[in-house]
């Protein structure tokens, strides 16, 4: 298998395979990212709804959890962050999301920004994508991204609205 291979329906079955494949947003043919990321608003939706502590609670939950996950889903598949792995585009949105107001525009910029950053991987993001393996390798990427793209959302919250 290799890094973009159709990845199988039946592991699905799997409740640990279905977390780290976005619920099936991962077997996505085309962008699975995107579509990972794509899953990742209604969650912050209602995780934010419940409340910033529950959020925040569920996002440190939701990293940790995503080092097993993804890891455990990439030696099934033989492949080092398989495209359809995709709970770390959940996790990366949920870390841009963290300090911005709940409302449509802020979560659609954040979507763009997350994936920007998250295509693009400027330093130290490439440079950990590619030196860092395991789960905690197919996660430190999209945290960082996470955190560029919250950066930004702030910068752009402070100095221009």
């Amino acid at each position: 298998m290799t890094k973009n291979s159709p990845i199988p329906a039946r592991l699905l079955l799997n409740p640990l395979h279905l977390l780290s494949l976005g619920f099936g947003s991962g077997l996505s043919p085309l962008a699975p990212g995107t579509m990972g990321t794509l899953v990742a608003v209604p969650i912050y939706l209602l995780l934010m709804t419940a409340g910033y502590p529950v959020y925040l609670l569920a996002l440190i939950i939701f990293t940790l959890l995503g080092f097993y996950l993804c890891g455990y889903t990439a030696r099934a598949l033989g492949v080092h962050d398989h495209g359809g792995i995709v709970w770390d585009e959940i996790v990366g949105y949920m870390i841009t999301m963290l300090f911005v107001p709940m409302e449509w525009s802020w979560i659609v910029l954040g979507f763009i920004f997350f994936r920007l950053f998250d295509i693009w991987k400027p330093w130290p993001i490439r440079l950990l994508d590619k030196n860092v393996h395991g789960g905690v390798g197919i996660m430190v990427d999209d945290i960082l991204a996470g955190i560029y793209a919250a950066i930004c959302l702030q910068l752009i919250d402070t100095f221009i609205l």
